[in-house]
């Protein structure tokens, strides 16, 4: 059996149950080691996850940071045998680390990470029913099941006649509701509370705008280099001069685009349960003209797969806004909720990450999907029902 670490308020013999149970599911135990290059999480996390890093350095210099997740080290674990073979599934018991307000930002996390599998939607299926029957194992069954699918936004900002800046950095901006809906509201034109700061920059970034790019890209790292700045957050000079072509482009074009902001607001807004989901989307794509056949038919796929693993359809929440606020998420999505609101935040979190893999080195695309389960909340909501 898997030792595992112990938990405060919650059994042992429980939290070995659960592995049990992942690895009766073809999960192999894996422990990547805590600590990890930080320029791989500075690259493909979330803003939200790079700001609460802890970071130190090797005696080489090298920049190392303490594990904020698993998904990523369990990953590299993957690529670093020659020898592994896809499909492959891993599980692992053990802390990650995130800086937090209170407490010591050591968080306790158990999950499974499915790489490889082609079979999308029963793929998907089975990662969720697996953590459905986790939580079950522990003793928590009155729960809530919120989905969301990046997919169909992306799929709905193909259909928009917008500049390329403007869809990337939407797509960017998924997951994140308030800055997301701000960006919406500037593209048609509208003000942010950010504007008075903008209004600063304003005339560098008009100055950029319409200049050639190789000349302003050359203009924005002299003058990072004239100020000795070497690397901000991670980001090169090189990337930080994008950044800023980037920002100089979405200065200039904050107006015209009120359909698609009318279009993007309505999809947005689109909840429903399991049972009625399809058809709130299929309404949508219909009332605003939008080819979004295919992914509404792989999202149907889905749902049938789950509803399959003993799911009820309505015991999921679909919300068109929600994505997980971690930049390498890139289609289906899925949170746990305690159905009381005894704990803030989702007991389990998961989802697809399909260019992960290939990000990190892997010679070809690998689909691949899993969840971590935050086992502190999943004590604190065990607690609350005792």
């Amino acid at each position: 059996m898997i030792s595992a670490v112990e938990t405060p308020g919650l059994d042992p013999a429980k939290i070995d149950a659960v592995l049990d149970l992942f690895k009766s599911a073809g999960h192999s135990h894996v422990n990547p080691p805590i600590l990890q290059p930080a320029d791989v999480f500075l690259d493909l996390t979330g803003e939200d996850i790079r700001r609460r890093l802890f970071l130190t350095s090797g005696t080489d210099g090298v920049d190392l940071c303490l594990r904020p997740d698993f998904t990523i080290p369990v990953c590299r674990h993957h690529l670093a045998f020659q020898k592994a073979t896809l499909p492959a599934a891993y599980c692992y018991n053990g802390p990650v680390f995130r800086q937090r307000p209170d407490g010591l930002g050591e968080i306790p996390q158990l999950g499974a990470e499915s790489l490889g599998r082609s079979d999308i939607a029963e793929a998907d299926a089975d990662v969720l029913a697996l953590s459905v029957n986790a939580l079950e194992t522990f003793g928590v069954s009155s729960n809530t099941i919120r989905i969301g699918d990046e997919t169909l936004f992306a799929a709905v900002l193909t259909g928009l006649d917008l500049p390329s800046v403007w869809r990337r950095r939407l797509r960017d901006l998924f997951g994140e509701t308030d800055k997301l809906s701000a960006a919406i509201g500037r593209m048609a034109g509208g003000s942010s509370s950010d504007d008075e700061s903008r209004d600063v920059r304003l005339g560098f970034l008009s100055a950029l705008e319409g200049a050639d790019p190789t000349a302003a890209h050359a203009v924005v790292e002299d003058l990072l280099s004239i100020a000795g700045i070497a690397a901000v957050g991670g980001r090169t000079p090189s990337e930080i001069a994008d950044r800023f072509l980037e920002q100089a482009a979405l200065a200039s074009g904050a107006h015209g685009h009120d359909k698609a902001a009318e279009t993007l607001t309505a999809y947005l807004s689109l909840k429903a349960d399991g049972a009625n989901a399809t058809d709130a989307l299929n309404s949508f794509a219909r009332k605003y003209r939008l080819d979004l056949e295919a992914p509404i038919a792989a999202f149907e796929q889905r749902l049938a797969a789950i509803e399959n693993k003993g799911i009820d359809r309505t015991r999921l929440t679909f919300a068109a806004e929600f994505g997980r606020r971690l930049d390498y998420y890139s289609g289906f999505v899925f949170e746990i909720h305690a159905a009381s609101d005894a704990v803030e935040g989702p007991l389990v979190g998961g989802g697809r990450y399909d260019k992960l893999l290939t990000l990190l080195g892997a010679a070809q695309k690998v689909p691949s999907i899993g969840f971590s389960m935050w086992l502190d909340r999943i004590a604190a909501s065990i607690e609350a029902n005792s």
